[in-house]
């Protein structure tokens, strides 16, 4: 195994394998996956900034097996920022999860070079006390069953937007990096558990509506040719991956902030792999236009009672 110390922002890392390709399809190695991480930082450590991250991990890349990993503090360094969370109901009996923040420069390399390919948050922060706060954003995460795609998920994420504007909501949309779209709002709330009340309501809604588009059950037989609205990844025990995360997919794709211009374009019919993007390409967006996932900036307001 090949090792090698680097100094960034005043921080010692070792890095390893840094020539191990960890996308195959597109010869993508470790270095490049660092690298990225490092070039896109500015814009994506301010949306997992104060959120416990869950990792992907594929050590020998997507050739290879990955797994999840929420218990990441062990393997840590001092400098990385630490929290002690509830355990969701973990299989293993443990009440309590050490997670790590991602914060800084030094904390992506270091998540990186561990081949945590994806980074996953949950949609409320940590607050002062090291203590969760309500949640602060909403999620709607489009998903395509068989025989649909990125065109349905296009019309199905025009509607949402209408549907939450009317609500006073000022929603953003990205790419999911895989298969679909997910739609988010800034939010205010005191309940955790609202956001999830209003994103079912709201999905079974749109699923009346249109049942030959739309389903918010999550049974295989009921998706062929409609879109799935995934209003559970609401809940507080789950996580959605974060905008400018790399997707563990063969082109080394990227959860990509589009703009809703971008969304009606493929609605109206544009080619729905324009919505693809890969590492060059996101930096090459940011760089012109910025961040489009600009929820900070955004009106921020209380969900409707449900």
């Amino acid at each position: 195994m090949s090792r090698q110390r680097v100094h960034i922002d005043g921080r010692q890392l070792e890095v390893s394998n840094l020539d191990k390709v960890l996308f195959p399809d597109v010869g993508f190695t470790k270095a490049q996956v660092i690298d990225y991480y490092v070039r896109i930082a500015p814009v994506l450590l301010p949306h997992v900034a104060g959120r416990p991250v869950t990792f992907t991990r594929w050590p020998e890349g997507l050739a290879g097996q990955a797994f999840f990993e929420k218990n990441t503090a062990r393997h840590a360094p001092a400098w990385v920022r630490r929290v002690t969370v509830p355990s969701p109901g973990s299989s293993r009996g443990r009440e309590t999860l050490d997670m790590v923040l991602l914060e800084s420069v030094p904390d992506l390399v270091w998540s990186a070079n561990l081949a945590a390919l994806e980074v996953h948050v949950p949609q409320w922060r940590i607050g002062s006390s090291d203590r969760a706060e309500p949640p602060d954003l909403l999620v709607l995460d489009l998903d395509p069953g068989p025989g649909a795609g990125v065109t349905e998920c296009a019309r199905v994420a025009h509607r949402l937007r209408e549907r939450l504007v009317d609500d006073g909501l000022d929603p953003v949309v990205k790419t999911s990096g895989s298969k679909g779209l997910q739609v988010y709002a800034p939010i205010r709330c005191a309940d955790p558990e609202h956001p999830s009340r209003y994103a079912k309501a709201l999905a079974q809604q749109l699923a009346e509506q249109t049942p030959d588009d739309v389903v918010w059950r999550m049974e295989k037989a009921l998706r062929p040719g409609k879109v799935l609205v995934d209003w559970s990844q609401n809940n507080t025990a789950k996580t959605t991956v974060a905008p400018y995360s790399l997707r563990a997919r063969p082109l080394a794709t990227v959860s990509t902030p589009i703009g809703w211009d971008e969304v009606d374009t493929v609605r109206d019919g544009a080619d729905p792999d324009t919505l693809r993007f890969d590492t060059a390409a996101v930096l090459a967006r940011v760089a012109e236009v910025g961040d489009l996932f600009d929820v900070d900036a955004r009106h921020r307001t209380s969900l409707p009672a449900v």
